[in-house]
């Protein structure tokens, strides 16, 4: 059986409509923002994922740092977003930090259980609210801290062999953090 070109041209015309309308039924789109809770801005989905044993390499392009104070505090330096990413000496413990909240990823010994999976991850905030997380900070460029006291974004930062303390500048509140467990004031 012969086809004629506007049997051919009329067909293809049909398929061509046929497809665009069973595209244009695919497609929508929602207004409003990602959500993702715990994550922050840029952050990271919240579900568990493992992490080495050993303490992972420092990024290549560690957040800036600046010569130390007469005091002998360092001051970290915020990146564009806003976070300061660190590192515990011992590789343990990663925290991001803003002036409104830390948030810290460790394998904490006998967690709380969140959402089923043990807690590896918390947050505590300026006001001294504190949330416990199962999630992932992802890969931040950290910045290896050494057994000292720095600032970052409002925070005073004391590191030391036992455990890691924050201290909002402006309230007081903050948290002790160590593998052993959480401490918050």
């Amino acid at each position: 059986m012969r086809i004629s070109n506007g049997m051919r041209a009329g067909i293809a015309v049909v398929w061509l409509v046929a497809a665009g309308a069973a595209a244009a039924g695919c497609s929508n789109t929602v207004d409003g923002a990602a959500n993702c809770p715990g994550c922050g801005p840029g952050g990271e989905p919240s579900f568990p994922t493992s992490r080495p044993t050993a303490a992972p390499p420092t990024s290549a392009t560690p957040t800036p740092t600046s010569a130390p104070s007469p005091g002998g505090i360092q001051t970290l330096v915020p990146s564009d977003t806003g976070y300061v990413y660190i590192e515990t000496k011992s590789g343990q413990t990663r925290c991001q930090i803003n002036t409104q909240a830390v948030g810290c990823e460790s394998n904490f010994t006998n967690p709380p259980v969140v959402n089923g999976e043990p807690a590896n991850g918390v947050e505590v905030t300026a006001d001294g609210s504190v949330r416990w997380i199962a999630g992932n900070l992802g890969d931040i460029p950290t910045t290896a801290l050494d057994y000292a006291t720095y600032h970052a974004a409002g925070w005073t930062i004391d590191a030391g062999e036992d455990g890691t303390q924050f201290t909002n500048d402006g309230t007081g509140h903050g948290l002790f953090i160590s593998t052993e467990g959480v401490k918050v004031f």
